[in-house]
């Protein structure tokens, strides 16, 4: 039996992105995309939604509704999820795959500290494939702050290196490693995931700024590239319903929830854990 991989990086620090729920106007045919392209196992499924993932992970689920309406491009929501693979070989074996099925691709970038293959699934949910460089091998700043860039990636020379055996979905290990939000203001999501929650900014991009717990370069990042000035989203939109925040550390949510207290950022109790807001109007839910 094939040992279990080690947890990644992102996934070891104080806080880390655990899922992602986005509500759909054609669900079987979203599902059918996340299942065939992206490589994700169905878990559990309904005749409203499906919870999808990887080595019995969840990882994503989808739902809809009878009265869900497109959300505009330049509304507040997802800029995408972000499914972080094992290791190259894996990112390669996708990459391979996604050739071989004819999928168009919308970039692909060396961002330094990762490679990353981007796309978006049939109703335009951005979604980012990519592997994490080492830690060791990222450039670290005096105060804390990581090198990113965007730089070309050579697709050919990591399709030339895919293993030739047939792809059988995500390789175990695969989580979602961040997830990259559009929002109204910047200032507004420092304020939030910085002064708030308690994340570390750890980059900044003219637009965006990019947010972590534990030296990971970034859990959550927020732009405006599309959404300058966008208000909370409104109830009934396709696209990003809400997303979960898990804390590996007991008193690190402790001490995010006495903020959101102190902001007087209501909180409810449920069986996962506290459900709330965020600025946006999307759903947050924070666990321990």
């Amino acid at each position: 039996m094939a040992d279990t991989p080690s947890p990644a990086f992102a996934l070891t620090r104080p806080a880390h992105v655990a899922s992602a729920h986005l509500v759909v106007q054609d669900l079987d045919r979203v599902v059918r995309f996340y299942r065939e392209i992206i490589g994700l196992s169905v878990l559990e499924s309904a005749l409203s939604g499906v919870v999808l993932g990887v080595a019995g992970v969840p990882l994503l689920t989808l739902t809809t509704g009878t009265t869900v309406s497109r959300a505009p491009r330049r509304a507040a929501g997802l800029f995408h999820n972000a499914f972080l693979v094992p290791d190259r070989p894996a990112l390669a074996a996708w990459l391979a795959h996604a050739v071989h099925a004819g999928v168009q691709l919308d970039g692909a970038s060396d961002h330094l500290v990762s490679e990353a293959i981007y796309l978006s699934d049939p109703e335009g949910n951005g979604i980012e494939i990519y592997r994490d460089r080492q830690p060791s091998e990222w450039t670290y700043h005096d105060d804390g702050t990581v090198e990113m860039a965007t730089e070309r990636l050579n697709l050919q020379a990591l399709y030339d290196s895919a293993p030739k055996q047939r792809f059988e979905g995500m390789a175990e290990g695969t989580a979602l490693g961040h997830i990259h939000l559009q929002v109204g203001e910047v200032a507004q999501a420092d304020a939030f995931f910085r002064d708030v929650l308690g994340l570390k900014v750890m980059a900044r991009y003219p637009g965006a700024s990019f947010f972590a717990t534990g030296g990971y370069h970034h859990h959550v990042a927020a732009n405006i590239w599309n959404s300058r000035g966008a208000q909370a989203r409104q109830t009934g939109m396709t696209g990003l319903a809400d997303y979960r925040l898990k804390f590996n550390a007991e008193g690190d949510l402790q001490a995010a929830l006495a903020a959101l207290d102190r902001q007087e950022i209501a909180t409810t109790r449920t069986s996962e854990g506290w459900s709330l807001r965020d600025p946006w109007g999307m759903g947050l839910t924070l666990l321990a």
